[in-house]
């Protein structure tokens, strides 16, 4: 466990020193695409390694009282499962509010009566994050 935690943030410091080493030279276009396709194959890749160590080597994991209990004991892809599903629906929330809201605004400085029609729209793109949320709960409950 402390291997995964030492590469982790080895991982995280060395994309922030990447962050900063491209703001001090100075980032353009092409270059933030690259370092943006590092940091996703280097967050996912770190991810699926952890997964594969904890769930296919043999590493104790912690459970209550001290002791360590095995793998199968411990449903970690449940947990992630949840994680997942309310991070992405969070990040579809975000991306739906963001189009839906603009078009909004643009809709209301032409017509003040549409206000009511267009919050409707936003209000149902917030809800997308609601229903992430409900089947993160729903999986945590059964863990």
């Amino acid at each position: 466990m402390e291997f995964i935690l030492g590469i982790t943030v080895f991982m995280v410091l060395l994309m922030i020193g990447l962050g900063i080493y491209q703001i001090k030279k100075g980032i353009s276009g092409k270059n933030a695409k690259k370092i943006l396709g590092i940091n996703v194959v280097a967050v996912f890749g770190l991810l699926i390694f952890a997964t594969t160590l904890i769930y296919f080597g043999h590493m104790p994991v912690f459970a209550q009282g001290g002791q360590t209990a095995s793998p199968q004991d411990v449903n970690g892809l449940g947990l992630i499962a949840a994680a997942l599903s309310t991070g992405l629906a969070a990040i579809g929330a975000g991306i739906a509010v963001a189009i839906s809201s603009s078009a909004a605004l643009g809709a209301i400085s032409e017509d003040s009566n549409l206000l009511g029609k267009t919050l409707i729209f936003v209000g149902l793109s917030e809800g997308i994050a609601i229903y992430g949320l409900i089947i993160s709960i729903l999986i945590l409950g059964k863990l």
